[in-house]
């Protein structure tokens, strides 16, 4: 039965033509906040309803709710896809006095929390659908999803993404449930959900995070954070905040010490190398320009369940997949581990552990083999055609009015790399880059089996000039050969002490420095993730 208030909305004709008029091959989600304003970070009570006539049959929102009916708590979410016209929001489905209600909508899992993103500079619609999906045949778990059409207070809101929220539950994350008087012993040591991630809509009243031992290895060695994730900042006790924050610390230096390898004293017990592996390539394949850094999760399970550090599941990957025009983004080629060479004032960056857990040489193998592994499976050229054309056949004539409502197409939304035309346009762009970059690390992963890259790493590669300097300025000049990204230049005094660092940005031929030193002589190495490129070229300041 339809709710009062969305029937003399329908008798009144209120705008927007595809209200009402249209059927679709996607489930249709109407939501109405009943006059009320969603806001963000303070979920409000609306009414949603869901028509799904199951597949083959069309759905119409003049149809019945057939799958939900009933009451929500709705709240805008995102960062920076706040600013954007299309928003995204949280659901948690509710009794009608405000109580949270267990419910399953769409097939998934019975839960309350749940996700709509709104697809709006990702003019595909289909990357973090793309992305979540594959994931969820990699992973123990990654958000389910379901395409849908989306109906908010009579207006038409076009395509979006259901997915699940990240929580702690059997059919989601599966860790223990950590309550408040769990205090000590095993009981204190899982589950936890922690993230990288930006400070957003988080509390000042509130310890949300923690810092990493370790700073950002970039020249301005920007601070790593750590936010809680599960159990919430404010509902953590200090015996949990201060556990998982000291065993997390313990971990990075177990990581970073001399003695990582150690089958004892260090890190691999306390890791699932292959969770490692799966995100790296996840995030490699869609050359995620958020990857690794932001809303980057792990979690640990309690010690009587392993006691490991998990990463994952994966998360917001709309700027994915060629999608960002800054710091190679857009690139098929190169690494997005190497964000901190190609962006080093970006104030998020990538933390070290990534590339620590790559000169693993156990890591390095097991990547090898799991990324040829999946290029025969899910990872296939035809394979990854035919789940982009699933999605498509899924939406029918939807995108159709999801750009008749956001009229965008042929225009730059930030961050777009490329604007198309058409719809065609995009999703074309979208299927080649995907090839595109299989292709590129095809061709490139095994560089991460090797101490030594293929371009060269001798003496007179490379110069440095003015030598002498009189008035301390320096520049280092790279042939083609050299990897332009990646790199990072020092300088170093007699006694091998590092007194200067560099990195190289994308496309740079060189790198310009004017070190504040004294007179004297010194050295100056190249190097890149593997080690020096070449041996140290002697420089003199006079």
């Amino acid at each position: 039965m339809r709710w009062m208030m969305y029937t003399l909305c329908l008798l009144f004709s209120l705008p927007l033509l595809t209200q009402t008029d249209f059927s679709s091959q996607l489930p249709i989600m109407v939501i109405d906040t009943e006059g009320g304003e969603i806001e963000a970070d303070d979920k409000i009570m609306a009414r949603l309803g869901i028509v799904d006539n199951g597949v083959g049959n069309l759905n119409s929102p003049d149809d019945d709710f057939n799958d939900y009916d009933g009451w929500i708590g709705i709240e805008f979410r995102g960062s920076s896809s706040l600013s954007f016209p299309k928003k995204g929001y949280s659901l948690e489905t509710r009794e009608a006095d405000g109580e949270d209600e267990d419910a399953s909508l769409l097939g998934f899992p019975t839960e309350e929390d749940w996700v709509l993103h709104g697809p709006y500079t990702d003019k595909s619609l289909l990357r973090n659908a793309m992305l979540y999906s594959l994931a969820g045949e990699m992973m123990a778990w990654a958000p389910r999803v379901r395409m849908v059409e989306l109906i908010l207070n009579n207006d038409y809101q076009g395509v979006y993404l259901f997915t699940e929220r990240i929580k702690r539950d059997e059919e989601r994350v599966d860790i223990a449930k950590l309550r408040e008087e769990e205090i000590d012993g095993d009981d204190l040591t899982g589950g936890y959900i922690l993230k990288f991630d930006k400070l957003t809509g988080e509390s000042d009243e509130v310890e949300s995070f923690f810092f990493s031992n370790y700073a950002g290895d970039t020249p301005a060695q920007q601070d790593i954070r750590i936010l809680y994730d599960y159990p919430a900042p404010e509902e953590l006790v200090p015996e949990q905040r201060t556990y998982i924050r000291e065993w997390v610390r313990d971990f990075e230096d177990r990581l970073m010490g001399d003695n990582w390898l150690d089958e004892e004293d260090g890190y691999a017990h306390l890791i699932d190398r292959q969770s490692i592996v799966d995100m790296i390539i996840l995030n490699e394949i869609s050359r995620n320009v958020d990857g690794f850094r932001l809303s980057t999760y792990f979690h640990k399970q309690k010690d009587s369940d392993g006691g490991q550090l998990v990463m994952g599941p994966v998360w917001d990957f709309n700027f994915a997949f060629g999608n960002a025009n800054y710091c190679r983004g857009f690139d098929v080629t190169g690494w997005a581990m190497d964000f901190p060479y190609d962006c080093p004032e970006d104030p998020f960056q990538t933390p070290r552990w990534w590339s620590r857990f790559l000169k693993d040489r156990e890591v390095a193998e097991l990547l090898n083999e799991r990324y040829f592994e999946l290029r025969e499976g899910i990872l296939g050229d035809a394979a990854i055609e035919g789940r982009i054309d699933d999605f498509l056949d899924q939406m029918g004539e939807a995108p159709a009015r999801n750009f008749e409502r956001w009229p965008i197409l042929g225009e730059y939304n930030w961050p777009n790399s490329f604007v198309g035309d058409t719809y065609e346009e995009e999703v074309g762009y979208l299927r080649q880059w995907i090839l595109d970059r299989l292709a590129w690390i095809d061709n490139n992963i095994g560089d991460y089996l090797t101490e030594t890259p293929t371009y060269p790493r001798t003496e007179d590669k490379a110069l440095i000039f003015p030598n002498p300097s009189v008035n301390g300025e320096l520049l280092v000049s790279f042939p083609e050969s050299f990897p332009r990204s990646g790199m990072t230049v020092r300088i170093l005094d007699p006694l091998g002490r590092e007194l200067v660092r560099q990195q190289i940005s994308f496309d740079q031929p060189f790198a310009q420095m004017s070190p504040n030193l004294s007179s004297g002589v010194y050295y100056v190495s190249v190097s890149d993730r593997h080690g020096d490129i070449l041996q140290s070229l002697l420089w003199t300041r006079r």
